[in-house]
């Protein structure tokens, strides 16, 4: 049997496999994908693309390929809730941060900005990336599984064209093979929740919708239908996939019996009925059916073998949060797989990954299904929920028209329902407080305490642990988020005006422990200036001070001021992070 050999052996090509692989090869480590299947997605399938994913591609230098493929913010956000598209419009809620308000914390809180990039899309600019840069890629080849040594990972695996096996030997292996992981049952990956708990459909199609969604741009319609004669839960939703033409219906159904028999004509006969109109053409180009999980994993490793993506978290795609968070898993991997495989790093650090990544995919898992539930006081308010007979069904609905306190009463909670879905589709706290609590952050005291609603708000801060505050320097014509300062596969060393000489404490260390620290100084007359002071008042320390960020754009430590000996403070934090205290 003919043996492979890499430093790293991908299996999966989805959003987190190929972000894996494209980072690994932007840091310089070899390392193959696998995957089974003979193509990449061929559904969009993921779509919401948020800031700090945005964050990650632009570190990758992929930002613009994505954002000149992807549908803009103002064109995602103003989602209606209706009885068809054609049909009576119940409520509409700003969504995606397009609410005035909300759209001046999002440009606020990053130097990117939301966007919708359906997963067929997204997964070519990620694997062409890696490929480009160095990733060796296989196609129609399966794993069939692997045995780990102290050294290393023997993968067995099957080219399906030819039908032979063969052998990859890496030296860590990365499970992103979905939500039915053989890597994660291989290693036995403890797990917590359940698969399959709600039933529902995907017709892709192709119609010209202008006229119904143009005035309205979104990337959400959702339609409730009472008495539907096409079976079905009565709640569906109508994604736009690229305005106005291409289309995405989302149809539950009852999984404790027979899913539909998706036929073309079912597939049209709904997408009519969600339209509202079956005089417009409707080309439909797949249909496939699938279930809502509630389910993530306790530890994301065993060994040598990480998972990641729907590997470790499986949940419905409420708030827009499993492409994202799959990304980010191997933002947070690649770095220090690189790290511990160049010698710089102990194998410790690669114990991190769980203590950091677990906790959000818990949290995620549980958002995602919650925000299911939240919907229930839409149909609650609509009084929906109070019979099963059709036309009492819509004769409450119709009850909200009419004068008098109680239908006052049903209007007010109909808008108080709408609006409580903001904590589906505006939780800016949820996609950027992440934060970290490992043997990778050094704790100063200090507590990111967020004085606004956690989930709904962004809260910048520096405290180890959070993501690096945005905020936008210059040098001469140039200007730059202080995000574009770090990253890059390297540490950084935020510091000001007095704290020169972090410089040579930097050098010193990291020439000892084999890491690149890049030195910044902001300030007047420093490497950048602060151009509207938004770096002083968020950065938490004085300027003599520093903010140290990890190769992922986390604080990994920070100190208010400059110590006596600087470079024996910045050693001995490093050498905590490395892992070789």
């Amino acid at each position: 049997m003919s043996l492979v050999e890499t430093d790293v052996l991908v299996v999966g090509s989805g959003p987190a496999g190929g972000a894996a692989a494209l980072l690994l090869s932007t840091y310089g480590v070899p390392n193959v994908v696998v995957t089974k299947y003979s193509a990449l997605a061929d559904t969009p399938r993921a779509h919401i693309t948020n800031q700090r994913t945005m964050e990650v591609l632009r570190d990758a230098g992929l930002e613009d390929v994505v954002t000149a493929q992807a549908t803009p913010q103002h064109l995602m956000g103003d989602t209606p809730f209706c009885t068809s598209l054609a049909g009576e419009e119940l409520g509409r809620l700003h969504t995606w941060y397009t609410h005035p308000a909300r759209k001046a914390e999002h440009d606020l809180a990053s130097p990117t900005s939301i966007c919708d990039m359906p997963q067929h899309l997204m997964e070519p600019v990620l694997v062409n990336a890696a490929i480009a840069r160095g990733t060796r890629f296989r196609f129609d080849t399966e794993y069939v599984g692997l045995v780990q040594d102290d050294d290393g990972v023997t993968a067995t695996v099957r080219d399906r064209l030819r039908g032979d096996e063969y052998r990859i030997r890496a030296k860590y292996l990365i499970g992103a093979d979905g939500g039915r992981s053989q890597v994660a049952a291989d290693i036995g990956l403890p797990t917590v929740g359940q698969m399959g708990v709600a039933g529902s459909i995907n017709i892709v199609f192709e119609a010209d919708l202008t006229k119904y969604v143009a005035h309205r741009p979104s990337t959400l319609y959702w339609v409730l239908q009472t008495g539907s004669d096409v079976g079905g839960i009565g709640m569906g939703l109508v994604r736009c996939v690229r305005p106005w033409h291409e289309w995405l219906i989302v149809w539950g159904y009852d999984i404790n019996g027979e899913p539909p028999n998706l036929t073309e004509d079912y597939a049209r006969q709904v997408a009519h009925m969600l339209i509202g109109d079956d005089t417009v053409p409707v080309r439909i180009t797949s249909s496939s059916a699938w279930t809502v999980n509630h389910l993530y994993a306790e530890r994301y490793s065993s060994g040598r073998v990480f998972c990641a993506g729907d590997a470790v978290h499986r949940h419905p795609p409420s708030n827009g949060l499993g492409s994202n968070t799959s990304i980010q898993d191997a933002y947070n991997l690649a770095w220090k797989l690189k790290l511990v495989l160049s010698g710089a790093a102990g194998p410790e650090l690669l114990e991190t990954y769980t203590a950091e990544r677990a906790p959000i995919g818990k949290q995620i898992v549980d958002r995602a299904n919650q925000s299911i539930g939240d919907t229930r006081r839409i149909f609650d308010a609509l009084g929906l929920l109070s019979t099963s007979d059709p036309e009492q069904m819509r004769a409450n609905m119709a009850a909200r028209k009419d004068p008098g306190a109680e239908a006052e009463k049903q209007r007010q909670a109909l808008r108080e329902a709408v609006a409580f879905k903001d904590y589906e589709f505006n939780t800016h706290g949820v996609e950027l407080n992440q934060r970290y609590t490992s043997s990778a952050v050094v704790p100063d005291g200090g507590a990111a305490q967020n004085p606004r609603d956690d989930e709904l708000f962004h809260h910048a801060t520096t405290t180890p642990g959070a993501k690096v505050p945005h905020a936008w320097v210059g040098r001469g014509a140039a200007r730059l988020s202080t995000l574009d300062l770090g990253g890059q596969g390297r540490f950084t060393l935020l510091t000001g005006i007095g704290g020169e000489a972090w410089t040579a404490a930097a050098g010193a260390v990291g020439a000892a422990l084999g890491v690149e620290i890049a030195v910044v100084r902001i300030g007047p007359g420093a490497d950048y200036e602060d151009l509207y002071g938004d770096w002083a008042a968020v950065r938490g320390v004085g300027d003599t001070g520093a903010v140290l960020t990890r190769p992922d754009n986390y604080v990994g430590y920070r100190v208010p001021s400059l110590p006596e000996d600087p470079g024996s403070a910045l050693e001995g934090a490093l050498r905590r992070i490395l892992g070789r205290v």
